[in-house]
């Protein structure tokens, strides 16, 4: 198909064509991080400025990795040495990297809504690397990649994720993402961890962490976000557990081949169980490999479509 879009700010905004044209970029990648040179010539002579105001570990790797396989050039531009804290706003910082002559930023920011704002004021592609509890469209990309390349379809396929539902932007974009390829997704979390009118969303919803395991095809556990909750959302971190950690015990409910995932951090034995989390159907460091092939792909068809339009013929 022919790629349309200029920016990746969602997944809510975007076909189920578009998303499988993704996936399928991100196959053709993958078996680049196999060679023994891990690099091709198809950014090249592209710069891109990783703008991450906000701590992260996977999916900053993962972009600038992303990035130089491709044989794109990285400015990566942290919150620590960012001149946001001199008080220069964001369109501002955003518009002095544009013009340096990057090619596209990559940009994480604790608000919802920053990199939407963000492309507004700049000319080049811009890439949500998650924001606030939004959306963060590369991880649901590389969620439902891991989940189609082990299970083929994705059609009728129950999906459940569990946990902090209402600060995840991981949750927001899988729900959409999930939904438009076919699956049917269960979120499930204490009442108090799950989103108004979160039921308006194409999902079903449940507090009951039996009726969501049970004979689910994938399991998505969340982190607990402790850093974005000021007020307290459930008694102690050893209760979540009891009532909402998946285990040995419970994970039983599931298929026997259900995948186990995590987008990361995990909290071992709050959000998963040791065992759960290295046993036989985990796939959460597979997740982790994909993600550096679906970011090449993003990467790859946002630039492509740039060189194309800004091409005299």
């Amino acid at each position: 198909m022919n790629w349309k879009q200029r920016n990746l700010l969602g997944l809510e905004n975007l076909s189920k064509e578009e998303i499988m044209h993704i996936l399928e970029t991100a196959t053709s990648f993958k078996e680049i991080s196999k060679r023994p040179i891990k690099k091709v010539p198809a950014l090249r002579g592209k710069t891109i400025a990783t703008l991450f105001l906000e701590p992260s570990t996977r999916t900053r790797t993962s972009f600038e990795l992303a990035a130089k396989r491709l044989s794109a050039d990285v400015v990566s531009i942290h919150s620590s040495s960012s001149s946001i804290l001199k008080g220069e706003t964001l369109r501002d910082t955003a518009r002095n990297i544009e013009a340096m002559d990057i090619d596209a930023i990559i940009m994480r920011h604790s608000s919802s809504g920053s990199p939407l704002l963000l492309s507004k004021h700049v000319k080049v592609p811009v890439i949500n690397a998650g924001d606030g509890s939004h959306e963060h469209p590369t991880q649901a990309l590389l969620d439902i990649y891991t989940i189609k390349e082990k299970k083929k379809d994705l059609k009728d396929l129950k999906i459940c994720i569990i946990g902090d539902i209402l600060h995840s932007r991981v949750a927001r974009s899988n729900i959409w993402g999930l939904s438009k390829l076919g699956a049917k997704v269960c979120v499930c979390g204490p009442a108090t961890l799950l989103p108004p009118e979160i039921e308006k969303l194409p999902t079903k919803v449940t507090c009951k962490l039996e009726e969501a395991l049970k004979d689910a095809d994938a399991v998505i556990t969340l982190r607990i976000q402790l850093e974005r909750q000021k007020n307290k959302f459930f008694p102690s971190l050893r209760e979540y557990a009891r009532e909402y950690g998946v285990n040995s015990q419970n994970i039983k409910l599931a298929k026997k081949d259900a995948l186990i995932m995590h987008p990361g951090p995990i909290n071992r034995g709050i959000e998963l169980s040791q065992d759960v989390a290295d046993g036989p159907y985990s796939v959460i460091l597979e997740q982790v490999t994909n993600g550096v092939a679906v970011r090449m792909a993003v990467l790859y068809l946002l630039l492509q479509k740039e060189e194309k339009s800004e091409s005299p013929n």
